[in-house]
């Protein structure tokens, strides 16, 4: 991992990896998959196989590498045309219970942080308004394993925000908080579990208690990491109402979605023979085969271990570690999607699986009239909704998303 991190290394490894790419392995991959019944999925067209596999070979770079570019993050509010960003202040009263015994351990504490407003187009409300009539407000937590991408607009995960904005009538605009990312060695160890849980928990009290907005009129998302983020935060907000006279946990949001979310992040669902980490691997582009995640288990966990990935509630809702147990109760209607062909599905399902169990008043399945809606689209990768590219399952599952948001 990253042994290429470093100049002159790093530039000469890039060109390699660009010209090989160009005249070898994009002719190479279009000849084994011109027959569709040797794709990885019959129904992918050829301009799909051949993305899924730029974008899986770009993230097998990177992680030798490190980053290629430098993104936006916690440490400034980067500008640019339509970009709306504001400063969000740091909310240490709000932490209490076992998230403050976790931040001592990490030696995390919360800090001022950028945030980022995106608007419906042709609306007029003002950055920082308050509610108006009707209206519901996304609270958008982005992926990216806790230690990529960024809440920035510019940000390839903003194509989710920009498109519930334009299929959801209600969802007039978003905000996304840009949390701090994790990292370990060989670069600067920063920012281990629960960083991210602080900023989430400042950014969800910006909107409620600076900006006044109800939190039955918020719709909290996260995709991928930001998924497992979207939803350690709600398990924040259910388990400390009023368990502190001294501290004024807001109320959870009114609904919730989970979109491809990092569900369980211990080994189980990984080493589990014939899952879909395994026989997925050559229909998705993220996966343990390439090293990164581990990598970034190792940058989130930090002086926790790994093994707080088997037990805590926190961090792998899904796990499948022996005598372990959670709850949903309490939790608000949640919306859950997922791709059949990304590596992560089987641990979706059981995500999907106990909340049905907990909150489900109907079959929580598609079409379900539970408090759990899953939407499966199943030839999608992980994280479908990213991708312009990936059609009709993004536009499908947009669509299912605002028909049971307008519900």
């Amino acid at each position: 991992m990253h042994q290429f991190r470093q100049q002159p290394l790093k530039g000469l490894y890039l060109v390699y990896q660009l010209i090989s790419t160009i005249f070898v392995r994009l002719p190479l991959w279009a000849f084994l998959n011109a027959i569709r019944s040797l794709r990885p999925r019959p129904s992918w067209n050829i301009q799909r196989v051949l993305a899924v596999n730029s974008i899986r070979h770009v993230m097998n770079v990177t992680n030798e590498t490190g980053p290629l570019v430098t993104i936006p993050d916690y440490r400034a509010i980067k500008p640019g045309e339509g970009v709306e960003g504001v400063w969000v202040s740091p909310a240490p009263e709000l932490v209490t219970g076992e998230l403050e015994k976790l931040a001592e351990i990490a030696n995390v504490t919360p800090i001022r942080i950028p945030g980022y407003w995106l608007h419906k187009k042709g609306t007029n409300i003002e950055v920082a308004a308050g509610l108006q009539p009707e209206e519901k407000v996304l609270y958008n937590l982005h992926g990216g394993a806790y230690c990529r991408m960024s809440a920035h607009p510019s940000d390839i995960t903003a194509n989710i925000v920009k498109g519930i904005l334009e299929h959801v009538p209600s969802i007039k605009r978003a905000f996304s908080v840009e949390y701090r990312l994790s990292s370990t060695k060989p670069f600067p160890v920063a920012h281990p579990f629960p960083t991210a849980l602080l900023d989430a928990l400042s950014g969800y009290n910006y909107l409620v208690n600076e900006l006044g907005i109800p939190p039955s009129s918020i719709v909290m998302c996260g995709d991928s990491a930001g998924g497992n983020l979207a939803q350690a935060l709600t398990r924040y907000l259910v388990e400390n109402q009023g368990s502190n006279p001294d501290t004024k946990v807001p109320t959870p949001p009114g609904a919730l979605i989970l979109l491809s979310p990092w569900s369980d992040l211990s080994q189980y669902h990984e080493d589990m023979p014939g899952g879909s980490a395994f026989e997925f691997a050559n229909s998705d582009y993220v996966g343990e085969r390439n090293g990164g995640t581990g990598w970034a288990k190792d940058a989130f966990t930090g002086p926790h271990g790994r093994s707080i990935a088997d037990t805590s509630p926190y961090v792998s809702p899904a796990s499948l570690h022996p005598g372990f147990t959670i709850s949903f109760k309490g939790f608000p209607r949640t919306f859950i999607n997922g791709g059949g062909a990304e590596v992560l599905i089987d641990q979706i399902r059981t995500l999907r699986d106990r909340m049905v169990h907990d909150l489900g008043e109907g079959n929580g399945v598609q079409d379900g009239d539970g408090r759990v809606r899953y939407h499966e689209a199943p030839d999608g990768v992980h994280d479908y909704l990213v991708f312009p590219w990936h059609e009709p399952e993004r536009s499908d599952t947009l669509r299912a998303i605002a028909d049971w948001v307008e519900a």
